[in-house]
């Protein structure tokens, strides 16, 4: 039987974030040195391909994975070497809304050849990801992605393995060219969903692990329209933290990850050497395979702790003196004047943040409302520091994963059954279900809130909601 702190120490100074994703080698332990995240093109063979796919990736890596520690400044520089104009969204973050990186609302967009240094303290430990906010579904559709863990101390030693798994689907021919990253028919619709499924840029991954080794998998869906419905087959696997927050641990069967949506799991490898364990998309006549854990080798040490995390330490909502506001998810709701002033001023700089078509809104608006300057009022405004429930409500046939920036919200209520108040920025919303979050009016700004089917947002489905 090996010991758990003799195969902990053979796993030390492990290589878990891409080379070019770190400090520079010879800054490396100056605190101030930067993350360089260089937007450009890579190549990368896709499953089922028979050539390479150019890829838009950060740092020349699909995926990119940063890791960095809970409460510590972080400068993370972003350098364009892109045709298109970018900036960065820190998907799940609660940092300062200069940092939010939306254009034209916290920042101004980095051109060709432009820098812009991201600078924040992570607040909270988890899983997170970073992607574009601008001409998404093209960006995402070339892979313009990346996955931030904010490690945490109080989790030192919890998990013999600690695995990210990035789930994607590519819109692309089995020559690699890339078909069409929209449609009307889609983006009308539940999304134009991909012709080839990845994990990490490949087929499911095979994970050897020790046997009896405690396993955490931070599973991430990146994807622009898929959402998926999670199991697992050959060990007992729960959900350890929905988004990037801990939870009470639950079994994962049945729980959908829409888009933009995350789950750490945890399990304990079985005792005999061959065994395996498949993690699944149950959605579907067959499972699709996510992930195949094999275990080999002598049975670490059993560890008696709970296969947990620790509580995730979030501003708590009042619910007493909270102020409730309605988000009403629509479909169909479109300005003939706005309609008519988007096909006349379709290029320029912004033309990318802007969409040609409007098949949905929130509470009657659609966005964009004609230019970036002339965008539609708040769909709330709120205090910082005050308690608020937004009860979030869809009168549309589809499905809508609800994205709010720079918050943290407990999903506290739904239509369809009860809820388990877990922690997410990202909230799978069914047709004609009301689900009701809770959650406390973080620092003042402008903060988006959309659909991450990324076609529903950039055909109507976004707004902001303004802290003062």
């Amino acid at each position: 039987m090996v010991s758990r702190r003799g195969f902990l120490a053979g796993l030390a100074g492990a290589a878990l974030i891409p080379s070019a994703l770190r400090p520079p080698a010879a800054q490396a332990s100056a605190p101030a040195a930067p993350f360089l995240l260089d937007a450009g093109e890579t190549t990368l063979t896709l499953p089922g391909c028979r050539n390479p796919t150019t890829l838009w990736t950060y740092g020349g890596s699909w995926p990119a994975e940063i890791r960095l520690k809970r409460g510590e400044m972080a400068h993370l520089l972003l350098r364009n070497h892109l045709k298109d104009h970018t900036a960065i969204h820190w998907h799940g973050l609660r940092i300062p809304n200069a940092m939010d990186g939306v254009p034209y609302v916290t920042q101004q967009p980095v051109k060709n050849g432009e820098e812009f240094l991201y600078s924040f303290a992570p607040p909270d430990p988890g899983t997170f990801f970073f992607h574009p906010h601008c001409n998404t579904v093209e960006a995402l559709g070339r892979g313009l992605a990346g996955a931030i863990i904010i490690e945490d101390p109080r989790e030192d030693g919890l998990f013999d393995l600690d695995r990210t798994l990035v789930v994607k689907d590519w819109r692309v021919a089995g020559d690699g060219s890339y078909l069409s990253f929209m449609t009307d028919r889609g983006a009308a619709r539940a999304g134009t969903f991909g012709t080839r499924r990845s994990i990490n840029g490949a087929t499911a991954p095979q994970i050897i692990a020790p046997c009896g080794a405690r396993v955490r998998l931070r599973l991430l869906n990146v994807d622009v329209s898929r959402i998926m419905t999670l199991g697992a087959a050959g060990a007992e696997v729960s959900i350890i933290a929905t988004d990037g927050n801990a939870c009470p641990p639950f079994a994962i069967t049945d729980w959908r990850l829409g888009p933009a949506m995350r789950v750490d799991l945890a399990l304990v490898m079985p005792s005999k050497p061959g065994a395996q364990v498949e993690i699944q998309d149950t959605w579907g006549q067959e499972p699709f395979p996510l992930a195949h854990l094999v275990a080999e080798g002598a049975v670490i040490a059993p560890d008696r702790r709970p296969l947990a995390l620790p509580k995730a330490e979030l501003p708590v909502a009042d619910l007493k003196s909270a102020e409730t506001f309605t988000l009403s998810l629509q479909a169909g709701v479109s300005d003939p004047a706005l309609d008519a002033w988007l096909k006349q001023n379709r290029f320029g700089d912004d033309a990318l943040c802007r969409a040609e078509r409007l098949f949905w809104a929130i509470n009657n608006k659609a966005w964009p409302a004609m230019d970036m300057d002339k965008r539609p009022p708040p769909l709330a405004e709120l205090k910082s520091g005050r308690s608020y429930v937004g009860e979030i409500v869809n009168h549309t046939q589809h499905p809508h994963p609800i994205h709010l920036h720079g918050h943290t919200f407990q999903v506290i209520a739904s239509s369809k059954g009860p809820a388990r108040g877990h922690w997410a920025d990202t909230v799978l919303v069914a047709p004609d279900e009301r689900v009701r979050i809770a959650f406390v009016a973080g620092e003042p700004g402008d903060w988006m809130l959309h659909c991450h089917i990324i076609e529903h947002q950039e055909t109507g489905m976004m707004g902001y909601i303004r802290v003062v």
